[in-house]
């Protein structure tokens, strides 16, 4: 009896923590931004091209800021034309990125280049 208990009881917590890992069948939507990225020590903006809104930049992809230092600036915060996947979320209220509505959490560098394309990002 005991025995059975206890698998019944292992089998629930099973269940409980599959059913809290991910986020509860919804699948995030991740989205193409295109714009211009500057980075420092005190800041990580992002203009994007099409809205001109700026964004607190989260690099979750370990590759935005690794690619960026990459292209030897001899000052921080020169700005680079960047293409990115990523979702936007609301900023936190402390921090360095409180000072913008929206944060973007970048997942996948697609492109970088110090080009910053005059047509697309006046």
């Amino acid at each position: 009896m005991q025995g059975k208990l206890i698998k019944y009881l292992m089998c629930i917590v099973i269940i409980a923590v599959c059913s809290c890992k991910g986020n509860s069948g919804k699948h995030t939507q991740y989205v193409i931004y295109k714009g211009v990225y500057s980075f420092g020590p005190e800041v990580k903006s992002f203009r994007d091209c099409d809205s001109g809104h700026e964004f607190w930049v989260t690099d979750n992809s370990e590759q935005l800021e690794l690619k960026y230092s990459q292209l030897d600036f001899e000052k921080p915060y020169e700005p680079v034309y960047i293409e990115v996947e990523g979702i936007k979320v609301h900023s936190g209220k402390d921090g360095l990125g409180s000072e913008y509505d929206s944060t973007l959490v970048v997942k996948k560098l697609i492109k970088i280049t110090k080009e910053i394309p005059q047509d697309m990002c006046n």
